[in-house]
């Protein structure tokens, strides 16, 4: 949905909708005004009961970390879980570095937790590598929502302790499933948060212990199996074109945010990076 730039009448009681004060939705190939009052509730699709790859192998990789900046911040826990109910967890010691405290906000993992009860970073980062190495060299798809933060910020991390790259433990780096890119995608004009909480509730996916990287990547693995289930056309894609896919639509959605910035923000100065499922190591700063 967006809002209205013509006035017009209510679709559903018909009162006149001046110019910005109601709501366009697009509904059998047409965009339809409401006012605020009539305005539609968006609503996901019926699951069905079609194969895809969805209903087979797939893993789900999630990080909690010290700040959103995937080439300079770091991991603080992390999680896999796959489709069979495997888990790995990991909680890292941030050695003589410091969690900032708007960090430990979000996640409940302290400086001095971490240090305490935490493994040293090189061995976390490196078996992590080698799980997630593991499910994707078999084929299995790995759910990550916005992949790219959570990949680019592995990579940075396995090259600051020297450790080989994902990238170069599997040629393709794939294939990846991000339910952030695939639901903006599919569900283009539909207006609010986009985050994996508002995500999964509109999906109708429970999500325990928010903010943990082992109740986000839970989160994300069922988020993941329940846009297949409601997107037959999705399910049905061969699971490396729709990694293929993924990267020409976070390009396409990165230019589209590039433009709305720069004609709501002229200036703004901020690079939005449109690469994925990793920023390269050259412009990910």
């Amino acid at each position: 949905m967006a809002t209205n730039r013509y006035g017009a009448a209510c679709a559903t009681c018909s009162t006149y909708v001046a110019p910005g004060e109601g709501v366009l939705t697009r509904l059998d190939g047409a965009w339809t005004t409401y006012c605020r009052d009539c305005e539609p509730k968006p609503a996901a699709p019926v699951a069905g009961a079609h194969a895809g790859w969805h209903r087979g192998p797939l893993a789900a990789f999630d990080l909690e970390t010290s700040g959103v900046d995937p080439a300079t911040d770091f991991i603080v826990t992390a999680a896999i879980c796959d489709a069979e109910g495997v888990g790995h967890t990991w909680l890292v010691h941030p050695g003589d570095r410091e969690i900032p405290e708007g960090a430990t906000q979000v996640h409940g993992i302290s400086t001095e937790h971490a240090r305490a009860h935490g493994r040293p970073a090189k061995e976390c980062a490196e078996e992590i590598a080698q799980v997630l190495a593991g499910y994707l060299a078999a084929g299995t798809p790995v759910a990550v929502y916005n992949a790219v933060f959570d990949l680019t910020l592995l990579e940075a991390e396995l090259r600051r302790h020297g450790l080989r790259a994902l990238a170069e433990r599997v040629p393709a780096l794939g294939p990846v499933v991000d339910p952030l890119i695939i639901d903006k995608q599919l569900d283009r004009f539909r207006r609010g948060k986009r985050t994996l909480e508002a995500t999964s509730a509109f999906y109708g996916v429970a999500l325990a212990d928010a903010h943990t990287a082992t109740g986000d990547a839970a989160a994300c693995l069922r988020l993941a199996q329940e846009l297949g289930a409601r997107y037959p056309k999705l399910a049905a894609t061969d699971i490396h074109t729709l990694h293929n896919d993924q990267r020409a639509w976070a390009a396409e959605q990165a230019a589209s945010f590039r433009a709305y910035l720069d004609r709501t923000r002229p200036g703004h100065g901020e690079h939005i990076a449109g690469e994925w499922p990793v920023i390269p190591a050259d412009t990910a700063g």
